[in-house]
């Protein structure tokens, strides 16, 4: 089957595409923005890419277009599409139908630690021989890419051959923001999940969501397609989950977080023990920061034992977990002054983000740079919170230039406090101030203007 992608270059709908080309479709696909990495990771997998959504597409005559919710009314592929009453579906559903269909789904679903505890499940996994496929929305060190379809080599006679069959496991970050323009059910509801991890509940995605209470019916949404013999993991320390639970709910639970479940006990030298009710289950050994990365692994302890893994092998698993790129990713080391890279972009997050990383350092300082650019933050939703997710840091610098509401929102935080509209004036004045032993901690869901690299140049060259 031929499968053209609107929205192609974005984490989800490119993970699709690498999966439709794995499972032997021919794809091809098109964005606003075709550029590196995206484009030669596709590119390099056979998928031509093309630049804009022309009309002229629909020649191509793929069997059917799957369109990603990026793409709008208005936009002209997709009006010529509707014009023409030419087929087209959505990426979940798509998924759901050609690749999700018969095999035993683990979702991972939540406000916070989606990527970060689907990467561990998927890895404990595959730590366990069970070659599961992936979709998740970003990088795990351990595999080196975000998506595959998952696949096992099939002996025959008793002797190894080349021919493979499909992994009955797969685990997908299931996401509540909307379907396409054309379903505005969350994502997550498409997917025939067997075991769930329900992470926490916060509000968040403002520009498609009212309040939180429309988040929750979301999430009982899910809830309700989740079958008996399945299994729900859910945070025990979430009120919002346990208002959903309330709605009703039709499947075995879990809890992780609390001692009626899953608990975490720290030891020295950052042990880990790890108990499930009263009995200890084993020992994590791992440099992860923050409780939140605890409850993340009693997560995907709980999911893989459902999938029939031994506590004792996934605890040895996460041991080797190598984390996910732009989660606390060091990006380099100058001069005693450490440069991190993290996704945060919600008051929750950052908050976490920097307690953990605030455990690990002791007094040293800790310089926040943070960039307000998920929808919900330019929307001026979280102004009353912004400050307060970022007092644990020594200094603050905060590139305002599509949110200018944040100014204000600091200015209780002044002197340490520092709002900027130009991204080279920043740089340049973090340069100034920054000395060994700093950390500078930078969190934004976006490139960030490759500030990464600019900083780390502009210390080397100081």
């Amino acid at each position: 089957m031929h499968i053209h992608i609107l929205g192609i270059c974005g984490t989800f709908m490119g993970g699709i595409a690498a999966i439709a080309r794995e499972s032997g479709h021919k794809v091809t696909g098109c964005d606003q923005d075709v550029y590196p990495p995206m484009s030669t990771q596709l590119e390099s997998q056979g998928i031509e890419l093309i630049q804009g959504y022309s009309s002229e597409q629909v020649d191509l005559q793929p069997e059917i277009f799957v369109i990603g919710n990026v793409v709008t009314r208005g936009n002209p592929l997709m009006e010529e599409i509707l014009d023409r009453n030419l087929p087209y579906i959505s990426g979940p559903q798509w998924l759901s139908e050609n690749i999700l269909k018969k095999r035993w789904v683990l979702a991972v679903a939540g406000t916070h630690g989606k990527t970060t505890t689907s990467s561990m499940l998927a890895w404990i996994l595959e730590y366990a021989g069970l070659n599961p496929g992936f979709l998740i929305g970003g990088i795990p060190e351990n595999f080196g890419l975000s998506a595959r379809m998952g696949k096992i080599p099939s002996p025959i006679f008793g002797t190894q051959s080349n021919f493979v069959e499909t992994s009955p496991f797969f685990v997908i970050e299931a996401d509540e923001y909307d379907t396409a323009f054309f379903d505005k059910r969350s994502k997550f509801v498409h997917y025939p999940a067997k075991t769930v991890i329900l992470n926490n509940l916060e509000f968040d995605h403002a520009d498609i969501f009212s309040d939180l209470s429309a988040i929750e019916r979301q999430f009982h949404h899910f809830i309700r397609i989740i079958p008996r013999n399945g299994l729900i993991a859910i945070n025990g320390k979430d009120e919002n989950l346990r208002r959903v639970l309330k709605q009703g709910y039709w499947t075995p639970l879990e809890e992780f977080g609390t001692e009626c479940g899953w608990h975490s006990e720290p030891q020295n030298n950052n042990d880990i023990a790890i108990h499930f009710n009263e009995v200890r289950q084993g020992c994590l050994q791992w440099d992860l920061l923050g409780e939140h990365n605890r409850m993340n692994a009693l997560a995907a302890i709980s999911a893989a034992r459902h999938a029939g893994v031994p506590p004792s092998l996934a605890i040895e698993a996460l041991t080797r977990f190598k984390n996910v790129k732009r989660r606390m990713e060091k990006r380099g080391i100058v001069n005693g002054i450490t440069i991190y890279d993290d996704f945060a972009h919600h008051p929750t997050a950052i908050q976490t983000t920097l307690k953990g990383l605030r455990i690990h350092v002791g007094k040293e300082r800790i310089i926040a740079v943070f960039e307000p650019r998920s929808n919900t933050m330019r929307m001026g939703v979280w102004q009353n919170a912004l400050a307060s997710s970022l007092e644990e840091a020594d200094q603050i610098f905060c590139f305002t230039h599509n949110a200018q509401w944040a100014k204000t929102a600091l200015d209780k935080l002044v002197p340490k406090a520092n709002c900027y509209d130009n991204l080279d004036q920043l740089i340049q004045n973090i340069t100034q101030i920054i000395k060994p032993g700093d950390h500078v901690l930078i969190m934004s869901n976006g490139d960030f203007g490759g500030i990464h690299g600019k900083l780390l140049s502009s210390l080397q060259s100081r």
